[in-house]
């Protein structure tokens, strides 16, 4: 069906509007999958560090994860960092998928911090704690350059943003929902 690819830094708000959106798409009768990157990073991504070559294969991993979705008819939101402009556009050459970048400027991710990672990527090179390799803080993060729709996560509530995508996603449907085309059907069929 479709393929929403998520890109945004840490903190962003990737993971919270794929779980809202997601409650939203199956409420009102959609199929709806959720590629987290930090859950597939604990299975089959697990033996991927944080090189760029192996940050393009976690991407490419769960792209074939949620193109088998697409395949079986389900709108997948694949919330991942994708720091990679040339990776997004070669995932964008495939007509199912829609790139969604939450835009959110350091300063408040820093402050927002909600596990921490910030706070470990900011201490002295010398500290044991230091998180190295951090996108946006000591690894790069490319902002896109065509996003299909961006969401400034940093200035709107969370159930605005949630809406906007919501929105955005059904808006880029190839077809209609097929389980209203079927219960349409299945209406007319028995006479009611």
């Amino acid at each position: 069906m479709i393929l929403i690819q998520f890109t945004g830094l840490s903190g962003s708000g990737k993971t919270t509007l794929a779980e809202n959106v997601r409650y939203l798409l199956l409420k009102n009768g959609y199929k709806a999958e959720i590629v987290d990157g930090d859950v597939y990073r604990k299975t089959i991504c697990k033996d991927l560090g944080f090189s760029k070559e192996d940050r393009c294969e976690n991407v490419k991993r769960l792209f074939h994860v949620g193109q088998n979705f697409v395949e079986e008819n389900t709108i997948v939101l694949m919330s991942v960092i994708n720091p990679y402009e040339n990776l997004r556009s070669e995932l964008r050459n495939y007509n199912f998928v829609r790139t969604v970048f939450l835009d959110c400027s350091i300063h408040n991710l820093i402050k927002r911090d909600p596990k921490g990672l910030y706070k470990k990527a900011l201490l002295p090179d010398n500290d044991r704690n230091k998180i190295k390799n951090f996108t946006g803080i000591s690894d790069v993060f490319e902002t896109p350059t065509k996003a299909d729709f961006v969401i400034k996560t940093d200035s709107e509530t969370v159930s605005l943003s949630t809406s906007k995508l919501y929105d955005f996603i059904i808006d880029n449907l190839p077809y209609p929902n097929l389980n209203t085309i079927n219960l349409k059907s299945n209406l007319k069929s028995n006479n009611v």
